[in-house]
């Protein structure tokens, strides 16, 4: 009676790591492949962001505001290498930094001898393209729009395809260059101008 107890506990012992062991991979496959690939979850800080941090990149055209100076205030466009070339003073490096931090060297550089009390106000007025692959619809390139969340984003490029996994997609920052998973069962995450976010696939 003992042996048999014994070895009826030790079955249901195997048995439950079996499930258990079953229920990690099913985990990893739901997340559309999140666990083999490495990618973490996304910050709390990375979904808050907006584009008050933005940084300046390729491909934005920006309006620079020379308050009483009809000459200098025009539309300019961020070059493929990052430069912002400005009347005056010439080339301005506007690639990966913040508005307000090229706003402040163009006032400062205008400040030195060629506009007495130089008031400066730089604005974006389209913003560089987003990218979608994967199982959606109509994956590629998109313009991009103020506000804009990732659910926004797919529903833009057709919604997910029948294979899609909906539950999870993973989101690349053109600031950075790994991706990251990123639940849409959690808060809304923002999509910023450059930024890739493909689709994996489900598994069951």
């Amino acid at each position: 009676m003992d042996s048999r107890h014994d070895g009826g506990r030790r079955a249901g012992h195997r048995l439950a790591l079996v499930m258990a062991g079953m229920m990690v991979v099913a985990g990893a496959f739901a997340l559309g492949g999140c666990a083999s690939a490495g990618a973490p979850p996304i910050s709390t800080a990375d979904v808050a962001v907006g584009l008050e941090s933005y940084h300046l990149g390729a491909g934005d055209r920006v309006r620079v505001t020379v308050f009483n100076e009809p000459t200098l205030t025009g539309e300019y466009n961020i070059t493929p290498g990052g430069a912002l070339a400005f009347p005056l003073i010439g080339v301005v490096a506007a690639g990966g930094r913040t508005i307000d931090a090229v706003q402040q060297e163009l006032t400062a550089k205008l400040a030195e001898g060629y506009v007495n009390d130089p008031r400066v106000s730089v604005e974006v007025l389209n913003y560089r393209p987003f990218y979608i692959l994967g199982e959606v619809n109509r994956p590629g390139e998109y313009s991009y729009a103020s506000g804009m969340t990732v659910e926004q984003a797919i529903a833009r490029a057709g919604g997910f395809t029948y294979r899609a996994n909906e539950k999870t997609v993973f989101l690349r920052r053109q600031t950075g260059k790994a991706e990251s998973a990123v639940s849409l069962r959690s808060a809304q995450v923002a999509v910023l101008p450059g930024d890739t976010i493909r689709i994996g696939e489900r598994y069951f």
